[in-house]
């Protein structure tokens, strides 16, 4: 759901991203699917393909949108291979590629706090 741009909500938001480069992190890697889109990245270079096999769950429309983010954000790089048919590879920046070792961390602390929620 979008948020008008005069709202309280969002002027809020943005000032704590501002304020704190915590909060500011956080709103780079996202919610649900760019950290596992970022996860995925740090094995090296994705084609839209592979992603839609690797993440079923996402759809086209929120890969496409946030693969967009992304690069925006400079995160990841777009190449686009002149062939019939065109090829389009995604792979981590050396600004994204410096998420790599939170993104170990946060898997290993995952793991090891399913298995306690689990048990």
């Amino acid at each position: 759901m979008s948020r008008k741009p005069s709202s309280t909500n969002l002027e809020n938001e943005k000032a704590l991203e501002n304020d704190c480069p915590f909060i500011f992190a956080l709103s780079l890697m996202g919610k649900r699917w760019k950290p596992a889109i970022l996860w995925k990245m740090t094995e090296g270079f994705y084609r839209f393909g592979e992603f839609k096999r690797e993440i079923p769950q996402i759809s086209e429309k929120m890969l496409t949108q946030h693969l967009r983010e992304l690069e925006a954000d400079e995160l990841i790089t777009r190449t686009i291979y002149p062939e019939m048919p065109p090829r389009v590879e995604y792979a981590l920046t050396e600004f994204g590629a410096s998420l790599e070792p939170i993104l170990k961390e946060l898997n290993l602390w995952g793991v090891k706090a399913k298995k306690i929620k689990s048990a």
